[in-house]
């Protein structure tokens, strides 16, 4: 217990380093994927056959691929084409890759939720717009937006819970978050070796910022409750 407490200042200090890489990460995800997911679903839903032919060929080869491969793939691969990393070297270049992984993954993934929420609003609603006179554009920002946004908070909240504990995943490319933070004093960094122990304590600020987002997320959801 000593040694842990000796050793805490230097772990909480090299995690909390971690912790920031790891919100960065977060939230330039949501802030990509928020509305390319809406593009991807009008793509989907499009009467244009050809585009919504292969956006649902993305949505499905993205959602049927685990994240840790497509991270590999987008990081890795136009280098091996190319023979030059596009990406650029160091902690920005993986950083970048990353945060091109995550956004692609993750508005595939809103896309389907969007789709859901547009689809099922009424079509009597919007046909009533179009009798009053309303454009398409009016109908979707005035009627169906509304809706649409009270029915996709539950299951975009649960994406952005997972989003948090997924974004520790990013060190399979040597990001350097939270969990490879806490890793490093496993393999030896800044005098600690072989202490298992802030790999564990990691969990600690998933379980804060988890409970944080729950309750920020949950007085959304209530906000909302507008429409029975």
């Amino acid at each position: 217990m000593e040694l842990i407490l000796e050793q805490m200042p230097i772990v909480i200090r090299a995690l909390n380093i971690g912790f920031i890489q790891t919100l960065k990460l977060f939230f330039v995800t949501l802030i990509g994927a928020f509305p390319l997911g809406l593009v991807i679903a009008f793509g989907s839903m499009s009467r244009f056959k050809p585009l919504s032919f292969v956006t649902k060929i993305i949505v499905w080869i993205i959602r049927g691929t685990p994240l840790m491969i497509q991270l590999l793939i987008i990081y890795y691969f136009p280098g091996l084409v190319l023979h030059t990393p596009i990406w650029g070297g160091g902690e920005g270049g993986r950083f970048l890759a990353a945060a091109v992984s995550f956004i692609l993954n993750y508005a595939c993934y809103f896309s389907e939720i969007y789709r859901g929420g547009i689809q099922g609003v009424p079509v009597g609603q919007e046909e009533a717009g179009l009798v009053l006179g309303m454009t398409r554009s009016q109908i979707f920002f005035k009627i169906t937006l509304l809706q649409m946004i009270k029915r996709i908070v539950p299951p975009i909240s649960n994406e952005i819970i997972t989003l948090v504990k997924d974004t520790s995943l990013a060190r399979i490319i040597a990001l350097q978050e939270i969990i490879w933070a806490g890793q490093a004093f496993m393999k030896g960094s800044q005098g600690i070796s072989g202490a298992i122990w802030p790999l564990f304590f990691t969990a600690v600020y998933y379980l804060i910022w988890n409970g944080i987002l729950t309750m920020l997320l949950g007085r959304l959801e209530k906000k909302l409750d507008y429409f029975r």
